[in-house]
């Protein structure tokens, strides 16, 4: 698709995210990683259950285990001790045992009492204080799942719980799709890289640091090609060694409409926008397509704004839903709740606004601030927001009144 072909004006914020989920492909393949080094991968298939949890019935506490039908006012001799690890004994008739948390229960017990309602007598027969219930305090076999249950699903990020819950099964290594390869490029002949001497008229690259960041932390593996040139030439080699190696090409800068933007019309040889232009503020000039002929086929391409509150919020609310989908990850709804204005402002004409605030709890419910000045090269800012004030197009804000608010958790 050429870029003479998109529609005019701009996406709104909603179809323009909606369109990116739905466009994501999870990356193909899968390898085997040891538990210890999956956390935060996807899970390539699913998990299912080596054994029954519990594997044994098994005691909740530390008590004694009887026989509710011989309890009676002489108390029961304790004839066994149960300690965590042992094996699966049988109760004698007419005595309790001694047992500890996790331990099985002897067979022929159908109750355990907790240690704190047990009295012991001289001779060292045990003495209940209060009622005893059948299968109280007891944790039945396979209670929480089946050998052969589904334990996660394909597509399941793998956190702490999760990796415990199969180190509890006995597995050691589990099937894991392969990280993204993203390439990440920075366009523009004004920037530089920090430690370089700085003269008027350079900027420092801010877009390529906050980016590898983002990316890490999303856990992709990232091709940095460095800064590029604001030449066709060099735009055109950069993206063919991007598309050759990487799994999806993330650039910044140059996507706008200006004599020195060349992004746009390079990529008009080399693939295709499928959208360029959202209805947000920061964040209008995001570009979305393909590598090769354009199509799905090719390598996704996603053109962040250079100015890098834009890149910031272009990637929060359009990129990281798109890195998300193409993990294998589910993909959520935004998270939003409202919250009161602590401030009046006039609204944006035509787009909506992504306002970075912070939340002022003093008064017992939360109140949105401006975190600073809300330019999109304004990053002093972004670094201090809690969040985001999501403002409809054409809508002032008045100090008092509620609007949605984005919290920044959910971006991380």
């Amino acid at each position: 698709m050429s870029c003479a072909t998109l529609a005019k004006g701009l996406l709104d914020l909603d179809v323009a995210r909606a369109r990116m989920i739905a466009a994501a492909e999870p990356v193909r393949g899968e390898e085997l990683v040891a538990l210890e080094r999956a956390v935060g991968r996807v899970l390539a298939r699913d998990v299912t259950a080596r054994l029954d949890m519990p594997g044994v019935d098994n005691s909740a506490m530390d008590g004694y285990a009887l026989r509710l039908a011989e309890l009676s006012d002489a108390g029961l001799p304790v004839v066994l001790r149960v300690p965590a690890g042992a094996g699966v004994t049988s109760l004698p008739e007419g005595g309790c045992a001694r047992i500890f948390t996790g331990a099985p229960v002897p067979e022929g017990a159908d109750c355990v009492v907790p240690q704190e309602r047990v009295r012991l007598d001289e001779a060292g027969c045990m003495h209940v204080a209060g009622e005893a219930k059948p299968g109280a305090n007891i944790r039945r076999r396979g209670e929480e799942y089946r050998e052969g249950d589904t334990l996660l699903t394909a597509g399941w990020t793998l956190d702490s719980a999760a990796l415990a819950l199969l180190a509890s099964q006995g597995i050691a290594e589990v099937p894991v799709l392969p990280r993204l390869k993203v390439a990440l490029i920075s366009t523009g002949d004004e920037l530089i890289e920090p430690g370089a001497t700085f003269a008027p008229g350079l900027v420092y690259n801010s877009n390529r640091v906050m980016l590898q960041a983002l990316l890490e932390q999303a856990d992709c593996e990232v091709l940095d090609l460095g800064i590029i040139a604001d030449d066709p030439d060099a735009l055109r080699e950069a993206f063919a060694t991007a598309r050759d190696g990487a799994d999806l090409v993330v650039c910044t800068g140059g996507v706008s409409v200006g004599e020195e933007d060349h992004v746009r019309p390079v990529l008009d040889e080399l693939g295709g926008l499928w959208f360029h232009g959202v209805a947000m503020k920061p964040g209008k000039p995001f570009a979305f397509g393909y590598l090769d002929d354009g199509s799905p086929e090719g390598v996704p391409l996603l053109g962040l704004p250079g100015n890098p509150v834009a890149s910031l919020v272009g990637w929060h609310l359009l990129a990281r839903p798109f890195v998300q989908g193409c993990q294998g990850r589910t993909v959520g709804p935004l998270q939003q709740y409202r919250v009161r204005a602590g401030f009046s402002r006039r609204g944006s004409p035509g787009r909506r606004e992504l306002l970075r605030v912070t939340l002022d709890w003093q008064g017992g419910h939360p109140v949105a601030l401006l975190a600073g000045g809300q330019g999109s090269h304004m990053l002093h800012a972004a670094s201090q927001a809690h969040g985001y004030l999501m403002m409809a197009a054409d809508t002032d804000v008045e100090e008092g009144r509620e609007y949605p608010y984005l919290p920044a958790g959910q971006f991380g």
